[in-house]
């Protein structure tokens, strides 16, 4: 890719402002890493709560000096260029649209509910062995994400893999122009993104603008809804089917036999075996065959690899080392591009100022001039300024002097790796896994990690992200967010969810404990935080740390206010006053705020915020109340900024007030709960996301004869034979005891096993009588909020207990999807 600045203008329409000779050879859309070169083009799009105008400064210190923008700076910096246009998004995507154009090579559009990413990766790994191809980066299916997808392409690229998402009618459209498909594939119509549609039936028809302007379009006809559909638009097809009495009316039938953990498919002369037998990997398999068999390669070149396909994680997970080391593993990927976006995330995730590792494998890029290629990993890895770089495989060892770096070092494989690497060597490090899966990284993931629990609470990243839009999206653009990161941040990680609400531009951050705050700040967050329980003791923590105190009587007040006489220092933390306008918690209260106004008007102390607690904003039967509470909040809350004649921030609405009470919204809303994907009734509940996953293993299977009986106090009794499973979760890790004897339920293979016996400290059993299973296998305690719901019902509790109670102990993993 390569535009001049009067070829963008005139590409989008826009107005050009300064230099026309600049150039555009990469594209940035975030300052918080460095430009991949001199000529990049930062393009300021606006967010709901994000505008990229805002950082316009920071991009010009990082040495940009080309700007797509909806508004000019006032001062317009010397040297610069600035491409004025009234939509960014819109003229992002129309450069993205012409770059297309300028190819003639097949382009596969994929499209779907479910496996676009899957088909577009395992469609990458088959063809780039024989083909230059140019595939979206991670699950880059969005507005922006196509866009910048489609500006990757290049002359040396034989054909495009794109895949593209939509969560509401109107979208497609966009993506079309972009992408402008000459094949298709449509993976599925599922729920997926149910509530942007009025019916399965509009979504489909949004999702089939894709293919259109000459596209042949590959599908599974056993779909009925979607066959119908088709026929109906009578468009260019190529069909499959697994289905014996469709056989004679489809393009290809493939006969399928699932054998273990492998399946079987025969067409024609060939038979194809590979390592899954799911449903849906099948199902995403012979979409990805059916194109191969379209293109007219040959099946006999590439047959070996169908055995070595991997099943995808579809996601960058972070993981706690041995020796205090952070893993980034992001194996998923492989090429140029996903490299850059591994290496920016861990310099933005790099909080405690560790040093940086990479361990990266040869980039298997097929037909790329590997001088060229490695030459620019090694420009890559100097960039994002890497400590140290472990390179393996055959061909980066090759090219080892373009990395400018004193500590490296290579190897030809990954077994040489690991039996001669001291991984006792590194501590307190940020160590990124970057491996072509033919390098098997896993085993090097392995060696590094904790050899922690077996329980796993495994979090993902961008379900936060997904929620908290979803909040967003119902508040005043003016109006901020305040996040409770309080109880370990409900149990998911206090550091790592606090490190990616400050990448958010959250406002605040609330804990309830001054120590909760301190680890925030050693951890690098610089967001203003709310300390809730104040105490007298923390004074000095919370001074020295920059934490802002609750204050929330007068014998606190006054504790405070004697403190701060006594420090002689001009960086004195603002307050935040509590009231109590019903909950009797804390508070002050109608009668106190006269006496409060004249000790805060004598001090002259800075207070940031005034807020209170709402008692029942999820119970449609105190909506009355709740408005009483808004009513007497505001009442004393302006009579407070009155007098006191300061611009303090009035908050009120948790996470059910910001969805239920607009009334309550004022200058800031706290989000608790459902930033971690708990809704308030089952409408909203289809919106958010659950963020957290808790699972474990199956450590042993024992027949247990009729008459036996199973755990402490002989509670469990096989009144038949029966197998059981032992798991390594007991009460110590958050699985309450209350859950022993059939009370409690967990999920294994996708069937229920009952808890038999009492739950003990570190294990509990379960019945596995009638489910199929193995030792080793996972089970999971709950992935879902239906399955977490159940949890806390049968634990007698809340899920707001079930969340803060999972142990310390338990290995967190956090995932970025």
């Amino acid at each position: 890719m390569r535009f001049t600045a009067k070829d963008i203008a005139n590409i989008t329409g826009s107005e050009l402002i300064g230099p026309s000779d600049l150039v555009c050879e990469t594209i940035s859309i975030d300052t918080r890493r460095k430009p991949l070169s001199t000529n990049e083009l930062f393009i300021a799009l606006k967010g709901a709560k994000s505008n990229g105008h805002a950082y316009i400064s920071n991009a010009i210190e990082n040495g940009i000096r080309l700007f797509l923008v909806e508004f000019l700076p006032e001062i317009l910096p010397f040297g610069c260029c600035f491409i004025k246009t009234d939509n960014t998004l819109l003229a992002l995507q129309k450069l993205a649209g012409y770059h297309r154009q300028q190819f003639q090579i097949p382009v596969i559009g994929i499209t779907g509910s479910n496996g676009k990413t899957i088909i577009k990766e395992w469609l990458y790994q088959l063809l780039s062995t024989s083909k230059h191809v140019c595939a979206s980066p991670n699950s880059y299916n969005s507005q922006i994400g196509v866009a910048l997808s489609v500006l990757q392409l290049e002359p040396t690229h034989e054909i495009a893999i794109f895949e593209a998402g939509i969560s509401t009618r109107m979208e497609m459209d966009q993506l079309q122009a972009m992408i402008r498909p000459n094949i298709g594939i449509l993976s599925n119509i599922g729920t997926a993104h149910d509530e942007g549609f009025d019916s399965m039936q509009e979504k489909l028809n949004e999702k089939l603008k894709l293919f259109t302007n000459n596209c042949t379009l590959i599908y599974c006809m056993d779909q009925k809804l979607v066959h119908e559909t088709i026929q109906k638009n009578k468009c260019s097809t190529i069909t499959w089917t697994n289905l014996k009495f469709n056989k004679d009316i489809a393009d290809y039938y493939f006969n399928i036999e699932r054998l273990n953990e492998f399946t079987h498919i025969q067409i024609s002369e060939y038979e194809i075996k590979i390592p899954f037998s799911d449903q849906a990997s099948i199902e995403n398999f012979c979409h990805c065959l059916a194109c191969i068999l379209h293109l007219n390669i040959s099946i006999t070149s590439i047959i070996s690899n169908f055995n070595n396909l991997k099943s995808l994680n579809n996601r960058l997970e972070i993981k706690k080392g041995i020796n205090g080391n952070t893993i980034i593993n992001d194996s998923y990927s492989n090429d140029l591009i996903s490299l850059e976006l591994a290496l920016q995330f861990q310099s933005q995730n790099n909080l405690l100022k560790q040093n940086k590792i990479l361990i990266l494998s040869d980039l298997l890029q097929s037909h790329q001039d590997k001088v060229n290629l490695y030459l620019q990993v090694a420009e890559c890895v100097h960039r994002n300024e890497i400590n140290q770089l472990i390179g393996i495989g055959k061909d980066i060892g090759e090219y080892a002097e373009y990395f400018q770096l004193e500590n490296k070092i290579f190897y030809n494989d990954t077994e040489t790796f690991l039996k001669s690497f001291q991984f006792n060597a590194w501590f307190n490090h940020s160590i990124l896994l970057k491996g072509a899966r033919l390098f098997a990284f896993e085993r090097i993931d392995r060696a590094l990690q904790q050899k922690a629990h077996q329980t796993i609470l495994e979090i993902n990243l961008n379900a936060f992200i997904h929620n908290l839009n979803y909040f967003r999206k119902k508040i005043n653009s003016n109006t901020k967010i305040m996040v409770m990161v309080k109880a370990f941040a409900y149990g998911s990680g206090n550091i790592e969810i606090a490190s990616l609400l400050q990448q958010q531009n959250i406002d605040y951050l609330a804990v309830a404990f001054a120590d909760e705050g301190v680890e925030l700040r050693q951890a690098g967050i610089r967001l203003p935080i709310m300390v809730m329980n104040t105490s007298t003791e923390a004074f000095d923590q919370m001074h020295d740390y920059q934490l802002e105190p609750e204050i929330f009587s007068f014998r606190i007040l006054d504790q405070w206010l004697d403190f701060i006489e006594k420090k002689e220092t001009l960086k004195i933390p603002a307050i935040h006053i509590k009231l109590d306008t019903g909950m009797h918690r804390l508070g002050f209260e109608t009668d106190d705020i006269p006496k409060l106004i004249s000790i805060l008007k004598q001090k002259n102390i800075q207070v940031s915020t005034i807020f209170s607690h709402l008692v029942a904003s999820d119970n449609p039967d105190f909506d009355d109340f709740t408005q009483i509470q808004t009513q007497l909040f505001y009442q004393m809350a302006e009579q407070i900024k009155s007098e006191i004649q300061q611009d303090s921030i009035l908050h009120l609405a948790n996470s059910n007030g910001i969805s239920r009470h607009p009334s309550t919204h004022f200058d800031m809303v706290r989000l608790g709960i459902g930033l971690y994907g708990i809704g308030n009734d089952t409408a909203e509940q289809k919106q958010l996301q659950l963020a957290g996953q808790l699972s474990t293993i199956i450590s042993q299977i024992k027949e247990i004869p009729s008459g036996d009986t199973i755990g402490y106090n002989r509670q469990g009794k096989a009144f038949h034979d029966m197998r059981i499973a032992t798991l390594p979760i007991g009460y110590a890790d958050g699985f309450s005891r209350l859950l022993s004897n059939g009370k409690g339920q967990v999920y294994i293979n996708g069937k229920q096993a009952k808890v038999v016996g009492n739950v003990c400290m570190d294990m509990c059993m379960v019945d596995i009588t009638d489910i199929a299973c193995a030792e080793g296998d996972k089970v999971i305690i709950y992935e879902n909020i239906s399955q977490l719901q159940s949890l806390a019902s049968s634990s007698q509790t809340i899920i707001y207990e079930i969340l803060t109670n999972i142990s310390a102990r338990v290995k967190r993993v956090y995932v970025n999807l």
